[in-house]
């Protein structure tokens, strides 16, 4: 199967869901306590927009390293939102397995991908 090459960083089926993982901790994290607007509400809403934030700035870069260091940097960002969506359940703000189960796909994908960057 001949795929053709991404053109844009919005091209890439692991920015997408990168995205609507960005627009589902937005929409979540609307409810929680007006206390955490600056704590962990700022916190895992950056962490999320890191994710997709760095695969977009990698996609341009022209040098494989260059490449694999922003997705390993996204990596770093999606382990971030791992605990913080830890966090959010224990402290009985939501309920979050959605959530993780949508961040694990993105943490498959986003391996893959940075593979495929090393190994080109």
């Amino acid at each position: 199967m001949n795929r053709i090459p991404a053109s844009s960083f919005t091209d890439l089926i692991v920015w997408q869901k990168a995205h609507q993982f960005v627009l589902n901790v937005y929409k979540m994290s609307e409810a929680f306590p007006k206390s955490e607007m600056y704590g962990l509400t700022s916190q895992l809403r950056r962490a999320s927009v890191s994710i997709a934030a760095n695969i977009a700035e990698g996609f341009k870069k022209r040098g494989v390293k260059d490449k694999a260091r922003f997705m390993n940097i996204s990596q770093g960002s999606l382990e971030e939102c791992q605990y913080y969506l830890i966090l959010v359940q224990d402290l009985g703000f939501t309920e979050t397995d959605a959530l993780k189960a949508d961040l694990t796909e993105v943490s498959k994908m986003l391996r893959a991908y940075r593979t495929k960057i090393l190994n080109s």
